[in-house]
């Protein structure tokens, strides 16, 4: 049996997937990612820090939010900057909105033509054509949800150090509150039709540890400390490095990770699993539709975990339009006061854990700076899950076996490209 994939479809990035048995025997299992590196952290180097997040955020095309808000995040804590609570919750909005994109992009366009055994979306139009037009209707409303309150769909322009630079009115809010509470209706049917084709996904096993922010107020997205299934007490984000163990290994551009274990995993299933008990009631009745109910130890339901989030991600920010619509919205701008110091900041995107990391002189200009991207922090347990599929596997036969490969790195999600960053190669004479 000879597997080599050069390019999975259907993902963000180039990555491939090598298997070579012989005569019964394993002798290769490669996750490979061949992206080249694209240096951020050197980009940003000698920048006044209200660039870097506008440089940033380009890492990313579909994560562009994600990566401001942690980019700012950093910046804020380096300074000691405090923000109203006015910006906090148009941040949080504007990360669901996000959330939602990117989710339902995953699911439907890229996850869901494997379940129903096609290659692409395009065959759905025919055949399931009422669902594509409610997914369609959804993803609209996430896009023009991210336009109303960032200024545009992608790469934000009004979210800055400190404060929005312009905020939506009351009407534009009340507007996007009614959208909102009309497309529940349309996620639990959204559920339901998973529901319909989940027998599709592979029944595989291999627990790990699941790594994500956590909160003891809610949900944690935009604010928490660090968790793990395997630590009893959550960690500072500024102890990031102690939790992520970056290393290299020979076939990735992209750094591996660590900590109590072989490898973990962030993302959707990572949050749902540490997070859980926290989801509404609504939440929990939808992922009893799509098969969740308590810690989920089968990668392949991360998709599952991500309609969940969608719901969880239109509610809250239902919640906080509410809020808003009760008060007085003003633009307020803090004193930003430049100091040299560090600053991290982090928050949960769709694919997982997100972490920047900035360094400041005394006049505002960036001197180090460190991007840990959630796909980077996955690509290990995707080699782990390989290993421990292909000798379970063996049976589907070479095709089976592929199918199932593929569907596995679709599962996570992963934007491969963005992962690829900084390498830190000596070269040593003897």
């Amino acid at each position: 049996m000879k597997i080599d994939v050069p390019h999975v479809t259907r993902v963000e990035g180039h990555g491939n997937i090598v298997v070579d048995v012989n005569q019964g025997n394993i002798t290769k299992v490669e996750w490979q990612v061949p992206e080249a590196p694209r240096f951020f952290e050197s980009m940003v180097v000698g920048r006044k820090y209200s660039e870097l997040a506008t440089i940033t955020s380009r890492i990313c095309g579909i994560c562009s939010i994600g990566h401001t808000m942690a980019s700012l995040k950093a910046t804020e804590a380096a300074f000691d900057i405090h923000i109203s609570e006015t910006t906090r919750i148009l941040r949080e909005i504007l990360l669901h909105g996000e959330t939602m994109q990117s989710h339902l992009l995953h699911v439907c366009y890229l996850v869901v033509p494997d379940l129903f055994k096609v290659g692409s979306v395009f065959p759905l139009i025919e055949t399931h054509k009422d669902v594509v037009l409610l997914v369609t209707r959804l993803h609209r409303l996430s896009n023009e949800m991210c336009d109303l309150i960032g200024g545009r769909t992608t790469h934000p322009i009004r979210a800055k150090v400190g404060h929005f630079t312009m905020l939506p009115d009351k009407k534009e809010l009340a507007e996007l509150k009614q959208r909102l509470q009309k497309a529940l209706d349309d996620l639990k049917l959204l559920a339901e039709t998973f529901k319909s084709v989940a027998n599709g996904l592979p029944d595989f096993v291999r627990e790990t540890e699941y790594f994500s922010l956590t909160n003891e107020k809610e949900y944690a997205f935009y604010d928490g400390r660090i968790t793990t299934t395997d630590i009893k007490e959550p960690i500072p984000i500024d102890h990031y490095k102690e939790v992520v163990n970056e290393f290299v290994v020979p076939q990735s551009t992209a750094k591996y990770g660590k900590f109590n274990r072989d490898s973990f995993m962030v993302g959707a299933l990572a949050r749902y699993n540490n997070n859980h008990r926290q989801l509404t009631p609504l939440c929990r009745k939808v992922a009893a539709i799509v098969g969740l109910n308590g810690l989920n130890t089968n990668p392949y339901m991360n998709n599952a975990a991500q309609i969940v989030e969608c719901v969880f991600a239109v509610e809250r920010s239902i919640e906080h339009i509410d809020v808003l619509l009760d008060k007085k919205l003003i633009a307020d701008k803090p004193e930003v006061r430049v100091r040299a110091g560090r600053g991290v900041g982090s928050v949960e995107v769709p694919r997982g854990i997100l972490f920047h990391d900035y360094s400041y002189n005394d006049e505002g200009l960036c001197t180090a700076a460190n991007c840990v991207i959630p796909t980077n922090l996955n690509h290990n347990n995707i080699q782990k899950d390989f290993e421990k599929m292909v000798p379970d596997m063996m049976e589907l036969g070479e095709e089976g076996l592929r199918f199932n490969l593929e569907m596995l790195v679709r599962a996570y999600d992963p934007c491969i490209s963005c992962s690829t960053h900084l390498l830190d190669v000596q070269f040593k004479k003897e």
